[in-house]
């Protein structure tokens, strides 16, 4: 029997004569037995190759064979966008089989709300904070909405499993399993992760219970078209845009949001039929931005990373990346766009506008020609989530005692942040009055009253920081999102902002309520966003010491590329040797490493206490104050060599700004969370024994 002859007859006859499929996929073959099996899953097919066909077909073939009713399926993605996106599609797959499927994020009302918690869906699309919302609300039953959940399909999990939403997704779907009283089954999706059975021993959070890995032989680099070219600007790149690929649909990225609405602003400016999407523009400017550009050929979007994941915007001709982003998986997330037409093959063109991306793109696509793909690393020692669920179980829970929280949420926790930690956290919290008891029985104390208690706790129900964003506004119009710092304009004449691409002059700012009010303009205009460095791992960087090191040209360079590159080579000859190599530069000395930001920062905090003075550190190179002698340098280097403990204060007192949720800790899991998190001693380490040449 193959593994469509397994489904439900239903299931059959409808993926035949409704849906019009020929056949299945050859992995769609391999999960389909699995998934009816209802073991755990992990999905890695290329964006658009039939994952979410993959996971949900044997899903509504187990919800008709085994009669499941009520909220049985979870299906969860980490951006409201594509839950948009997916909604129309599972809706008509559920529907085919007289099933329901509804949508529940943070845009959806409190009407469809109500409906949903009065006659459940058999489907519901949502986020791991709607998620929470529907544990410890007032409002909602968690037993009678989510005690018949059945399984889980997590879309996109390496974009849950590379930060905190990871840990916060787990203890949530964990305490579903404790309300349902039995095994969830667990499909994870995602087009690009390098270790495949550590994430899904990491989503299932149990290794005594089946699980598979599902992926597609990778082709790599085969029948792609990736080529790189130097431009020098944003103004440049534009033009080159402007020129290339006439008539065909273009989706450009970029990894700054000031820098999308520059471009989207030089290529109106050329004449071309240009969107601009991000994440600070508002959800109705995005959405009318993304359905408009996916009706039409001849235009480009300009985009950050929010169109990275699956969202539709219909079928692309090209992929354009200004600059690099910092990952082989996200490039191939980017990349995955193009080539889903027949006769079409996946392409980017690569556009640097300044050296370092240069280096940056080019490391990239040699790593992804050999096949390499960075692991996928939920962060490490998660206490502060651990104490966000341990006080969210205290709103979900009437009678919790402090002996109740290892039953609940212990089996993602124990492992990543030990047995004690919640004997911890307890202590800390009922010492600072962040709870208090009542006959055994947990309340939320005075103190987390006045930290979370505004608008209902909605601050304690998801593990994301928001910045101090004014909401910028053009009548009754919401335009989007923009930093304070956008107000910093020029001395004399009104501040001019761009949102969309588009110039908006300021007329008024409420700021008590962060609302700026603006009219359109034709002169040009600036916003800003408070954003950091993207940290590049060490194999990126040792990459681009490589291509520093060697005189190889690769066939995907352009003549500019190939011309700047050799111009680099002999610039930065210096910077290149065996070990590491500290170059005397105008004012500093540069101490070339090709380490990483983390190991290079925990370098600099260690020769800080040695110089007694602040030092800065990049992805590649350490920067030593020019105002020491070499024989200084060279001592204080020493010294940190020889250092058996490190002053961790440099690190520590970045707590309240680096995590969320950090009040709840105890200062000694809140550094040790720091310095896991932020501190590389073994890149250090590396650092401090190799051989340093001095030019």
């Amino acid at each position: 029997m193959n593994s469509f002859e397994l489904l439900h007859p239903s299931v059959q006859h409808h993926i035949v004569n409704s849906l019009g499929w020929t056949q299945l996929r050859p992995f769609q073959e391999e999960v389909i037995p699995v998934a009816l099996r209802g073991e755990h899953l992990l999905i890695i097919a290329p964006t658009a190759g039939g994952k979410t066909e993959a996971a949900i077909v044997p899903i509504l073939s187990r919800m008709l064979t085994e009669d499941w009713r009520g909220l049985s399926t979870l299906y969860i993605c980490p951006i409201k966008a594509l839950l948009n996106d997916l909604h129309h599609r599972l809706s008509r797959y559920a529907s085919l089989l007289g099933r329901r499927c509804e949508l529940w994020h943070g845009d959806i009302g409190p009407g469809a709300r109500s409906r949903i918690c009065e006659d459940p869906p058999d489907i519901l699309l949502t986020t791991p904070e709607s998620v929470e919302v529907m544990l410890v609300s007032a409002r909602v039953d968690p037993k009678g909405l989510l005690g018949q959940v059945k399984a889980v399909v997590v879309d996109e999990l390496h974009a849950f499993a590379g930060d905190d939403r990871g840990w916060h997704l787990l203890g949530v779907l964990e305490r579903i399993r404790q309300i349902t009283g039995g095994i969830i089954q667990r499909i994870g999706l995602s087009a690009t992760i390098g270790n495949p059975e550590e994430l899904l021993a990491w989503l299932t959070c149990r290794k005594d219970e089946p699980q598979r890995v599902v992926c597609p032989e990778s082709t790599a680099s085969e029948g792609a078209d990736v080529q790189l070219d130097y431009v020098g600007s944003i103004a440049n790149a534009a033009i080159v845009i402007s020129r290339l690929h006439r008539g065909e649909k273009r989706l450009v990225f970029l990894d700054s949001r000031a820098k999308a609405e520059e471009l989207g602003t030089e290529l109106r400016g050329l004449g071309m039929r240009t969107f601009v999407t991000h994440s600070s523009l508002s959800r109705e400017q995005r959405a009318q931005a993304e359905q408009v550009f996916s009706s039409e050929s001849n235009c480009v979007i300009v985009a950050t990373s929010v169109l990275e994941l699956g969202v539709d915007v219909g079928d692309l001709d090209r992929v354009i990346q200004i600059d690099s982003p910092s990952t082989v998986a996200s490039f191939l997330q980017r990349m995955g766009r193009t080539g889903r037409r027949p006769n079409s093959v996946r392409n980017c063109l690569f556009l640097a506008t300044d050296d370092l991306p240069l280096l940056q793109a080019a490391a990239i696509i040699r790593l992804w020609s050999g096949g390499f793909v960075e692991p996928v690393s939920p962060p490490p020692e998660p206490y502060h989530v651990l104490a966000q669920q341990m006080f969210s179980l205290v709103r979900q829970e009437s009678r919790l005692t402090r002996g109740d929280w290892e039953q609940w949420i212990g089996p993602v926790f124990r492992h990543c942040c030990g047995t004690s930690a919640i004997d911890s956290i307890a202590q800390h919290a009922l010492s600072n009055q962040l709870l208090c008891e009542d006959n055994a029985i947990l309340l939320l104390g005075p103190a987390a009253e006045r930290l979370f208690g505004r608008r209902n706790f909605m601050d304690l129900l998801s593990v994301i920081t928001s910045q101090p964003l004014f909401h910028v506004r053009y009548g009754r119009t919401s335009l989007g999102f923009v930093h304070p710092l956008s107000f910093a304009g020029k001395p004399s004449g009104p501040t001019i902002l761009s949102l969309g691409g588009r110039s908006w002059r300021i007329t008024h700012i409420e700021w008590s309520k962060k609302i700026a009010y603006v009219q359109p303009c034709q002169d040009r205009g600036r916003s800003r966003w408070a954003g950091a460095s993207l940290p590049l791992s060490p194999r990126l960087c040792g990459e681009i010491k490589r291509l520093l090191q060697d005189d190889r040209e690769e066939p995907w360079w352009s003549r500019r590329s190939r011309t700047r590159m050799t111009e680099l080579r002999q610039e930065l000859s210096q910077a290149i040797s065996e070990g590491t190599c500290i170059v005397q530069g105008e004012r500093n000395r540069e101490w070339w490493t090709f380490a990483g930001l983390a190991a290079n920062q925990t370098v600099a905090n260690m020769l800080s206490g040695s110089l007694g003075e602040s030092i800065r550190a990049s992805n590649l190179s350490i920067r030593l104050p020019g105002d020491r002698t070499l024989t200084e340098l060279e001592q204080a280097i020493a010294d940190a060599a020889r250092l058996e403990e490190l002053d961790t204060s440099a690190w520590a007192e970045q707590g309240e700004k680096f995590l969320k949720f950090s009040e709840l800790l105890p200062s000694d899991l809140l550094t040790r969370t720091i310095i896991v998190r932020l501190a590389d001693f073994r890149g250090a380490r590396a650092i401090l024994d190799s051989p340093i040449a001095v030019r």
